[in-house]
């Protein structure tokens, strides 16, 4: 019972964090996981499909209240499905050793995590640079961003099916430095509608190979979808510099943990 209840809170705290931040998910839920014994195959195919129900009500949420620019969104899915899908096709027909690479990929994620944690930190200073080098032309929806949108989304889409870690955590940082005039609700409502369909297609990718526990899901859910609303109807209310001071804290605090 106690472990019931532990996996519920979990996901009741996690949830939280994700419709307030857009962060947090596969970063905090995976060690979660880990930390209660489940096995690393079983934890990221789970954690893949609990991120998708979960995001679905932030996406309701962030919806209502506008903050969702589904161009970028769109632009986003373009690189990170297919990757997902081949990614997800590669561990199927290739027999690698993928507890070693996600050891890497995870290793590489934490150091990641900490430099962008101090560049959110100095997300003014980067804006006045930005703007002052490239123009406004660049922020605006340019062929070169709609590239380096798509690009975005391949490395989001194979980093995401291989760990489940990245969906929030990266897609939040890269989209503050590719579209820096993009209010931080906004940018977090949009991050959450890309996340949906991608780990959706990538949890039922591991589904299908035998890495999904239903009941673990169930339990995971049953405090997460609460937690999520909850936390969405407070991103917007928040100011810009407390939230994008919280995500640089805990995505110092996420990549340290990956790390060591």
């Amino acid at each position: 019972m106690d472990f019931e209840i532990g996996l519920i809170v979990a996901g009741l705290f996690v949830g939280f964090v994700v419709g307030m931040t857009g962060v947090g998910g596969g970063s905090l839920m995976t060690p979660i996981l880990l930390y209660f014994g489940i096995p690393p195959t079983k934890a990221v195919g789970t954690d893949l499909l609990y991120a998708a129900f979960t995001k679905t009500g932030g996406i309701l949420v962030h919806n209502k209240k506008s903050n969702v620019n589904w161009v970028i969104t769109g632009w986003l899915s373009l690189g990170s499905i297919p990757a997902a899908l081949l990614t997800l096709w590669i561990l199927h027909n290739i027999k690698a050793d993928v507890t070693a690479i996600n050891a890497v990929i995870k290793y590489s994620l934490g150091w990641a995590l900490l430099f962008t944690s101090v560049a959110i930190l100095f997300k003014k200073k980067l804006l006045d640079f930005s703007q002052k080098h490239a123009g406004d032309k660049f922020h605006s929806q340019s062929k070169t961003q709609n590239m380096l949108t798509i690009a975005i989304g391949v490395l989001l889409g194979a980093t995401v099916t291989l760990t489940s870690i990245g969906a929030g955590a990266l897609g939040t940082v890269t989209l503050f430095f590719l579209y820096p005039l993009l209010p931080t609700p906004r940018l977090v409502g949009t991050e959450i509608a890309h996340a949906v369909p991608l780990t959706l297609v990538a949890g039922l990718g591991h589904a299908s190979m035998g890495n999904l526990d239903l009941a673990l899901l169930g339990q995971l859910l049953m405090g997460s979808l609460p937690g999520i609303y909850m936390g969405s109807m407070l991103s917007g209310k928040v100011p810009d510099l407390f939230l994008r001071n919280a995500i640089a804290v805990m995505l110092f605090f996420v990549g340290y943990n990956l790390i060591f």
